[in-house]
Order: structure tokens, then sequence, then C-alpha cells
């Protein structure tokens, strides 16, 4: 099944995006590596996550009709404080549907921003269907998490930064959930470099964005076997559709890390660059250092997108202690 052209999200409106984003989300500096890599750190955003640029550029889109009722949206996460915390800069009440099993450190952030929780079982579907019923009995905008095009060009804006900041960028390594982060960074990205590949990065526990690439339709994975992986922001069921768009026509390749490989991420990104990564967060960092992506002597300028840090600190303290 080919991309519909026509869905995709265009540099402009990525653009637009951004200039909505100014004084919100942070603008994050590229960080050398060594030689030929540099780190995108997302998890220097006010909410430690990408999530705010997708969030905002949503909540700033809707109409004043929309915002009147206030805003409901349905995460495990990351999503759900940068809806928060967006809600509560522009005044709008906002209601989170959170599974149960969501880590607490992200609870707790979305307490902060003063939202009204909701709790789900661990599903992604589960979640969803509870908001969008509230959505419908309470006249409340609904904020999906990434299958969504403004959500997607806010996203998008991490390509952006990358492409003006490091024009000569020859690859870029992005993890991958529900699909919005990269769909974003990869039509800003073969925008602006046109030869540079774009490559995803799923947990092996979580892999239906590579096997929907591979078999050219969107497969599902249920949630008892997404469960499996330390990486909580990654465990969705199935990428959205309009982000499957986005993958089939920019995407050069998916891969998928194990749970000891994004570990192993997590504490050298912590002790060698002094940066916090949650587990999904480090999943493009754990592609790179185990070598599973080819880098041939023509890629000399690799960005590696470290996602999100709103990892537990129970974790991050066993992590570090075992090191």
């Amino acid at each position: 099944m080919a991309a519909d052209l026509r869905q995709l999200v265009t540099l402009e409106r990525i653009r637009a995006a951004a200039e909505r984003l100014q004084g919100v989300a942070v603008r994050t500096p590229l960080l050398r590596w060594d030689e030929t890599t540099w780190l995108k750190p997302e998890n220097l955003q006010p909410v430690c996550a990408f999530k705010i640029r997708g969030a905002h550029a949503k909540l700033t889109s809707l109409t004043d009709e929309e915002r009147s009722g206030g805003v409901i949206t349905y995460s495990s996460g990351n999503h759900a404080r940068a809806v928060a915390r967006s809600a509560r800069l522009l005044g709008l009440s906002a209601v989170i549907v959170m599974p149960d099993n969501a880590p607490s450190v992200k609870v707790a952030g979305v307490e902060r921003e003063g939202a009204r929780i909701v709790r789900s079982g661990p599903g992604s579907d589960e979640r969803r269907g509870i908001a969008e019923r509230l959505a419908s009995e309470h006249g409340y905008a609904l904020i999906p998490p990434f299958d969504d095009a403004e959500i997607i060009a806010g996203q998008g804006t991490v390509g952006l930064e990358i492409g003006e900041d490091l024009p000569e960028v020859t690859s870029v390594i992005v993890p991958v959930g529900g699909g919005g982060l990269i769909s974003g960074v990869a039509a800003a990205v073969k925008a602006l470099a046109p030869s540079a590949r774009v490559v995803g990065v799923e947990p092996e526990a979580a892999a239906d964005a590579r096997e929907s690439l591979a078999a050219g339709e969107i497969v599902s994975w249920p949630a008892e076997r997404t469960v499996r992986t330390i990486a909580d922001g990654l465990r969705v069921s199935a990428v959205g559709r309009l982000p499957f768009a986005h993958l089939q026509a920019f995407v050069d390749e998916i891969v998928t890390v194990s749970d000891v490989e994004i570990r192993e991420a997590m504490m050298l990104l912590a002790t060698r660059a002094r940066l916090i990564a949650e587990p999904s967060g480090a999943a493009a960092m754990a592609a790179h250092l185990s070598g599973r992506i080819g880098a041939p002597p023509s890629d000399r300028a690799r960005v590696v997108v470290i996602s999100g840090g709103n990892v537990e600190p129970s974790v991050l303290a066993a992590l570090l202690a075992a090191s």
C-alpha cells in the first residue's frame, strides 16, 4: 500500500508550528558524541521530552470554540504531561487518560501541571476508547498522541532544527512508538537534506512499526506483548494511519534493539554525556551503539535523537549502581 502524498506534512507546515512554539519549546542543541555523531537531547525540554512540541502545536491550532470545553488526551506519560503543560499555559482545563502501569514520575509530572487524571488498563486501545467517550460526553477537544497532522508538524520541528543546525547531516536515528516523532523528523530532514537516511528504532518486544513497514500495511501487536519492554513510551500497539504514510514515504529502515542494549545506552549517556534518558529516550542511542545501523564512509554526520528523560529515579539508581 503506497503512501498518499497528499496526506504528508510539508516543511511549510512544520515551520508554521515552529513559530507557535517559540518561548514554549526549547531549541535543543546538537551535542558531539564523537567525530561523526551528534546527540539531539530532547530530554532538555521543559517536560523532559519532545512531546511538548506536538502538544503545543496542536493546542494552539484549535479554534476558540474547540478550546472552550477544555481538552482531553490519552497517553502513557510524556504526551500526557505535555498536553497538561500546554493546556495550563493557555488557560485550558485538561483531562488525561493514563494506564495504571504508567511510571510514577510521569504521573507526578501531569499532576504538577494541574490536569485531572483518569486511569485505564495497559492497552493503548482501551485508553483511547475512554478518552473518545469522555470527549463525546463532555465536549472536550480530543488531542491524539501521534495520529494528527498538527502533532506531526510540531514533532517535525526536531528535524527542522537538525537540518538548519547541521546542513551536512547524513543520517538521523529516531525512536518509534506511535510514529509521530519520526514522521515529522523525516518530513523535515528529507526536505532539507534529501540524501540523508532516516532510521527508526523500536524495542524487540514492540516492533509493530518495523513489521508494518515490511508488510506494507499497519500491523497491530497486543498490549500483553508490548508491555514486556522496559521502554514504556514505545509500548504502542500500532502506528497511526497518518504516521504510517510518512514511514512509507520517508523512512529508510527500522531496526530493533533489546532491553539490555537500551539499559547500556542509558548508562553510557548518563556517565559519558551527563544526559539522563528514559528507556524510550535511549532507544535510538542503543541502536547506534550496537552497530546495527550500518555506517558507510559517507555517513560522516549522524544525529541520534534522545527523545526523553522521564525515568523512574529507582530505575536510574539501580542502573548506575550496577555499572
